[in-house]
């Protein structure tokens, strides 16, 4: 059966009760009027629970969505380590795009790196600027390719089903943001689907995708990516001096031309539709420290030195000699956190 999260059951329990509480007051009410009294009180009972209804169902306006630059400003800067192409990229991209009351098409992003990275992050973090639900937004639509498209002889249905979920959802609100993880594992072919939905067009159909944000997370690139940043190290230059024109047409090139990624071929970078790609560097030993502190103080624990240094030390590093980067990053902070403490 469908279950949905502890957060949003309470949230929807909530709102429900409350609903209620209004409709069975309007109730007693009723019994306690005249019949031209009766009337009136029905009628401001009705009204009274569209209002609360409305306040509390979530629905597409500035009451739910509500860009906030500051808030992921600062997210970007204390929450998301050795990032500083991403961050600087997703906070000048993000912020010019909601700030346009008329963009001439949607904000499509495509980020690349290892695993443990950022990738999730991010999107969490762009979600939560944005939508007071954040993750849990009725608006936020998230893909994984290997759930929602596992089967190759299925692609043309899977086609039809993805065009018209767009198409369903961004009818329903115009401020809608699409996740699709794992396009590295994605059929080629399946995401030229979408891509009208993601072209200069006024309208398809008498619907405008124009205010709509399109994210894509892929592993593919990575290795790339984190070649670069081994050149850089092994240079004895700073990382932070590693430039997004350093990595993007290398990115671009590698998903572009790799068989085994859903960006084969696409005419999604092929008619340069996709805004940004942008690189998530392999984490380093101290970043993957600073992961483990800013977990600790998530969980309302005293962030301890000591204790992130041995969980740190015990991660598996790339090249095995030198020990550089952190193979897995920070993916395996949180449960290994657990064993630790």
């Amino acid at each position: 059966p469908l279950m949905l999260p502890p957060r949003l059951f309470w949230q929807t329990s909530t709102r429900l009760y409350l609903l209620l509480h209004v409709l069975s007051t309007t109730a007693v009410l009723v019994n306690t009027f005249d019949p031209v009294t009766t009337t009136v009180v029905i009628g401001i009972g009705a009204s009274l629970g569209r209002t609360i209804y409305n306040y509390l169902h979530e629905s597409c306006d500035s009451k739910w969505i509500a860009f906030n630059a500051t808030g992921k400003h600062v997210d970007l800067s204390r929450k998301l380590f050795g990032q500083h192409i991403a961050s600087r990229i997703i906070l000048k991209a993000v912020n010019g795009f909601m700030k346009n009351a008329n963009p001439k098409k949607p904000l499509v992003l495509s980020l690349h790196g290892w695993t443990g990275t950022g990738k999730n992050f991010v999107s969490k973090l762009i979600a939560e600027s944005i939508y007071k639900e954040g993750m849990d937004s009725n608006f936020v639509h998230v893909f994984t390719s290997t759930l929602h498209f596992p089967h190759p002889s299925q692609y043309l249905t899977y086609k039809s089903q993805l065009q018209q979920w767009i198409k369903g959802n961004v009818t329903n609100c115009e401020r809608s943001m699409f996740i699709f993880d794992e396009m590295d594992k994605m059929h080629p072919g399946l995401i030229d689907s979408i891509k009208p939905y993601l072209d200069y067009y006024d309208k398809l159909d008498g619907v405008s995708y124009r205010k709509a944000i399109f994210i894509f997370l892929s592993n593919a690139g990575g290795d790339s990516i984190a070649q670069t940043a081994l050149d850089f190290w092994k240079e004895g230059r700073n990382r932070e001096e590693i430039e997004l024109k350093d990595l993007e047409m290398l990115l671009s090139l590698s998903v572009f031309n790799n068989k085994e990624s859903g960006f084969f071929r696409t005419s999604l970078i092929d008619k340069n539709l996709v805004d940004f790609f942008v690189p998530l560097l392999p984490l380093e030993y101290r970043h993957v420290v600073q992961c483990v502190m800013a977990e600790m103080k998530d969980r309302g624990v005293e962030p301890d030195q000591y204790l992130a240094d041995k969980l740190a030390k015990d991660l598996v590093y790339f090249p095995k000699s030198e020990r550089v980067f952190s193979v897995k990053g920070c993916k395996t902070i949180e449960s290994k956190l657990d064993y630790y403490t």
